[in-house]
């Protein structure tokens, strides 16, 4: 169970990530987090209200405020971090927060058997080289590492935080529905410091650009929260280890949605990185 809920998970963050991707071509980027999560708090509101979920509230939930304020951040560092570029330098780094989920796994007792320490080594190298990292001629300022490194230690931060944020299902609605209340304020706050330094809020055509592409916000948002319930489904099912780096493999899915939807070629590093991630995952089920 930990396996499949873990493979859900990254193929709800590469498909959200995907979407997020296709639409801040034409949005602001801020825009589309705040407006993703606007939505995501609506149904997750509905669902906490329809489940009695609000009685599950406790200590805990303070890993979801955190997961809240860490993820915003960590999206904002990725996105100037891919503005500094080169980007093949840039995504493929910043899957590597996946160390800190597998770090806590480690810390709290996790011991992988040999077969699946091979395939969490694998996989992780997989998921680099999906990136399609640019591994010569690729000038590099020291500010993007820097800033790719935070983002990245943000988003493990998150899955590591998220994990530890409710023991039982509907407690778990609660802690996404805190967690995604706490991505609004973030980046709502965010949004608005960078309007009044002349930062763009709205796309070129104003708000009737947004309404017409809420259909795909409303996916990105939701994909997001249904890939945090399944990766906190999957780490209190089985070994942290192994759902962190198969919860990972997301740049995979990204990857292979870029080919399919958009034509882009995969490069010959980016296939192998591909072919890898699987190796991984297949150690990783059987290990």
């Amino acid at each position: 169970m930990t396996a499949l809920f873990a493979l859900a998970t990254s193929l709800l963050w590469g498909l959200a990530d995907f979407g997020g991707g296709l639409l801040t071509r034409r949005i602001p980027a801020l825009t589309v987090v705040v407006v993703s999560q606007i939505i995501a708090v609506l149904v997750l509101g509905a669902i906490v209200l329809a489940t009695g979920a609000w009685s599950e509230a406790g200590p805990e939930l303070w890993y979801a405020v955190g997961a809240g304020v860490v993820g915003p951040a960590a999206m904002l560092a990725f996105y100037k971090a891919l503005a500094l570029g080169p980007m093949g330098v840039v995504s493929p780094l910043g899957s590597l927060g996946v160390v800190v989920p597998v770090s806590v796994g480690l810390l709290v007792g996790d011991r992988p058997g040999l077969l699946q320490f091979a395939g969490i080594g694998v996989a992780i190298l997989g998921v680099v080289l999906a990136g399609g990292p640019e591994l010569r001629g690729a000038p590099v300022q020291r500010q993007a590492v820097l800033l790719t490194l935070v983002a990245a230690f943000g988003f493990g931060s998150v899955m590591a935080l998220i994990a530890e944020a409710s023991t039982t299902v509907t407690g778990l609605f609660l802690a996404l529905f805190v967690q995604r209340v706490t991505n609004v304020l973030v980046g709502g706050g965010a949004l608005y410091a960078s309007v009044k330094r002349g930062g763009r809020g709205l796309p070129d055509g104003g708000p009737a650009v947004v309404r017409a592409a809420l259909p795909a916000l409303a996916f990105v948002g939701l994909a997001d929260v249904a890939a945090n319930g399944t990766y906190a489904i999957a780490a209190q099912q089985g070994p942290v280890t192994v759902a962190a780096v198969l919860a990972s493999l997301y740049p995979v899915v990204t990857a292979l949605a870029a080919r399919g939807v958009l034509k882009e070629r995969l490069r010959a590093v980016q296939a192998a990185g591909a072919g890898l991630a699987l190796a991984g995952t297949v150690l990783l089920a059987t290990g």
